[in-house]
């Protein structure tokens, strides 16, 4: 996460790539610029590890605590524009929570399995058990003819109830699995509601931590989306270009 409020950096893909690379770089599965514009209070400008771009949920939220360390936030709460559009976020404790984009439909592809777009896409397929190959089930979606050309990724989901449940995900533009995946969970979020139609919140459980899900269901959709958990600031340091 880097403090590009002058814009001074417009990395190329193969300078994210290296950032990113868990053997001769940093090591990260994405690559965030904070950068100035006069509408918001920033920009929120994501990469992925490839150098590819897309909405990420929990890289929002802490872009969010990055911000407000830097001293950028006057009260507990912000806006945000990202590539998918406009966001807003609350700060309450060590809670960080953004708005997410309204969500139109959930779409049922089978008995197991759902479509749904969170600012990213998300393949959610149900399973009874996460103790799975999650590379090679998940790339087997991605690269599939179907995805193969703008990528997708997949989410293995178990339930333990209406309102809990736990997940691995499968994400593009990393090609591999992630610890958490905020679009993810929220998409999983609302799955869980399509398929109970319990308005409660959902709280999911990634390998990375444990994030809630708030959203209010209308006859247009899911709106008023909130992922809500905590951003913990592990390493600050320099990198020469």
């Amino acid at each position: 996460m880097v403090d590009n409020r002058e814009n001074a950096w417009q990395p190329t893909a193969e300078e994210v790539a290296e950032l990113c690379d868990r053997h001769f770089g940093i090591g990260a599965d994405g690559l965030i610029l904070i950068e100035g514009e006069e509408e918001t209070e920033f920009y929120m400008n994501y990469f992925n590890s490839d150098g590819s771009q897309s909405f990420c949920g929990n890289g929002s939220r802490c872009a969010v605590a990055f911000v407000k360390s830097l001293g950028m936030l006057k009260k507990e709460e912000a806006t945000f524009r990202a590539i998918d559009g406009y966001h807003e976020a609350k700060i309450e404790g060590e809670e960080i929570s953004i708005r997410m984009s309204d969500v139109s439909e959930v779409i049922v592809r089978s008995e197991n399995e759902y479509f749904v777009n969170t600012g990213s896409p998300h393949i959610v397929r149900m399973v009874e058990d996460l103790n799975l190959h999650v590379i090679e089930l998940g790339s087997e979606i991605r690269y599939s003819q179907e995805f193969e050309k703008e990528g997708t990724n997949v989410n293995f989901l178990t339930l333990l109830n209406e309102d809990e449940a736990m997940v691995r995900t499968y994400e593009r533009g990393v090609e591999g699995e992630t610890l958490s995946c905020g679009t993810g969970v929220t998409a999983c979020a609302l799955v869980m509601h399509q398929l109970s139609n319990n308005d409660g919140q959902k709280e999911i459980h990634a390998l990375g931590g444990d994030l809630i899900v708030r959203f209010e269901k209308t006859a247009k959709g899911y709106e008023n989306i909130w992922l809500c958990g905590p951003a913990q600031l592990v390493y600050k340091g320099e990198w020469t270009l």
